[in-house]
């Protein structure tokens, strides 16, 4: 019998000004908190989400702040991948993110994928 891996992937495409990806770093935080592994792949406006000082004044009620989301996932242990060319295309650099964001391309989550993670996209 094949290993059942417990493998979470969130993929959010929207940005501050939008309360999906606020809904989508709850729901990641939910999946650690379920015993997922989880790794969030930030991609167009997403990758806004983490940089420096960006999302602290998002704030989707009766959700956390997304910056306390952003850095609760950090912290629990979550993988979080800003994708690099949606980072080149803005002229970002590590620098400007906030910490624990890697950035990187969509290989990382076809690993996942291919071990069995579950999709989300928000």
């Amino acid at each position: 019998m094949a290993e059942q891996r417990n493998e979470l992937v969130v993929v959010i495409t929207h940005g501050i000004d939008h309360e999906l990806s606020s809904v989508g770093f709850t729901i990641a935080n939910g999946g650690i908190t379920a015993g997922l592994g989880v790794a969030v792949f930030l991609t167009s406006a997403g990758v806004d989400v983490v940089r420096r000082k960006a999302s602290d004044t998002t704030h989707v009620q009766p959700l956390e702040p997304l910056a306390t989301l952003v850095r609760d996932f950090v912290a629990r242990g979550g993988a979080l991948y800003a994708c690099t060319p949606c980072v080149k295309s803005r002229g970002y650099e590590q620098a400007d993110f906030v910490e624990g964001v890697t950035i990187a391309g969509s290989s990382v989550i076809h690993e996942r994928l291919l071990r069995g993670a579950a999709t989300l996209s928000f």
